[in-house]
């Protein structure tokens, strides 16, 4: 077998950066590509987004990752020897299987003219990385499209418009670089009969992938068994590659208020609530996440067609000003926020940014 990928999603590194976040390894201060590289990492994945700015300039944050923002994190990566995968979210902002909202740009187009925006700006994305010499060997077309993308005329139960959006991007990246592979990603990755809902439907009407994404987070996908069997039956049933496109899981449920330096009213607090992880199979400390990733690797290895995985946001450690969301955000998706991080407790450096035991599993795993 060839090496698997060890995947990182560090889409949020330049604003980590830029709000103060420092990493150590064994005492000693370094960039966070270059430990991730030392421990083993081979694979970077960036999420675009298309325009994650207000009318008046104002940052949307968890990265305001544009096109321009990626390029700079891909070149970046590109000169360590990582290798890319794509995230086009088609979205000015997040895109997950609770909201896929269309890009402010495209609001008012009919179902031809979205997929022709599809084909256009996936073009963008490709001839841009391409002229600055870093082609991406992956290129995934949306993101979480659970129930869909470009809502709502490409919103499930309409497969339709889905696949056509969908095969918009996929021909853009066979038209333009053939030689990368393009990934259809979802969510939820213990939960076969959603996937073998969503692909009979998808390839039944022309879909095209090379990969299939999945994301797991042991806290609401249900059990490492579960996610097994699902990577199972559709790599079979489907003859197609297999990712987990996203996954971590918690090193502490410490509170990490002290470190954003938030008001109470600010803060978002984390994402795994103590209901959520009391049935996780692997506790929530150093260690636990550490077998957690051990785990996942050996799933990995042992599954037919399971080629790796991408950690998501394994730097996004708690700093001033590096959350989920700013106010130009929250106004624009009309969420009530906070938007503090929400994250730090899953990312692989401690809340002082230091390398945690998993990153060893990770690089010591064969």
């Amino acid at each position: 077998m060839t090496e698997i990928i060890k995947g990182m999603d560090i889409s949020s590194i330049i604003e980590e950066e830029q709000c103060g976040a420092r990493y150590y390894d064994g005492g000693k201060e370094g960039s966070l590509l270059e430990i991730l590289k030392r421990y083993g990492s081979n694979s970077v994945r960036i999420r675009i987004w298309n325009n994650p700015y207000s009318d008046d300039g104002r940052k949307y944050g968890a990265g305001t990752n544009d096109l321009a923002r990626a390029l700079v994190i891909g070149k970046r990566a590109k000169t360590l020897g990582y290798s890319l995968l794509l995230d086009i979210q088609y979205s000015d902002f997040w895109a997950d299987p609770g909201k896929q909202n269309v890009p402010k740009a495209w609001q008012y187009m009919s179902e031809e003219e979205l997929s022709t925006a599809v084909y256009e700006y996936t073009s963008t994305v490709i001839n841009a990385f391409v002229e600055e010499e870093i082609a991406p060997e992956y290129i995934q077309i949306g993101n979480e499209i659970t129930n869909g993308l470009l809502w709502p005329t490409g919103k499930k139960p309409d497969f339709d418009n889905i696949a056509g959006y969908c095969s918009a991007g996929v021909k853009a990246v066979r038209n333009l670089l053939p030689s990368a592979k393009v990934v259809i990603h979802l969510d939820n990755g213990g939960n076969n009969p959603m996937y073998v809902e969503w692909f009979d439907n998808y390839f039944a009407r022309g879909g095209d992938c090379d990969i299939i994404g999945l994301s797991y987070y042991p806290f609401w996908h249900g059990t490492i068994e579960m996610l097994e069997a699902n990577m199972r039956d559709i790599g079979a049933r489907y003859g197609k590659e297999l990712v987990i496109a996203e996954v971590s899981s918690g090193f502490s449920m410490e509170d990490y208020r002290k470190y954003e330096g938030l008001p109470a009213g600010q803060l978002k607090g984390m994402a795994t609530r103590d209901s959520l992880v009391e049935n996780v199979e692997y506790p929530m400390t150093p260690h636990g996440q550490a077998m957690f990733m051990e785990r996942i690797m050996r799933l990995v290895k042992d599954v037919p067609g399971a080629i790796g995985f991408y950690y998501w946001e394994p730097g996004w450690i708690p700093v001033p000003g590096c959350g989920w969301a700013t106010e130009a955000a929250l106004e624009y998706t009309k969420e009530n926020g906070p938007g503090g991080n929400e994250w730090a407790n899953q990312a692989l450096f401690d809340y002082n940014g230091r390398v945690l035991e998993a990153l060893g599993v990770i690089r010591d795993f064969r």
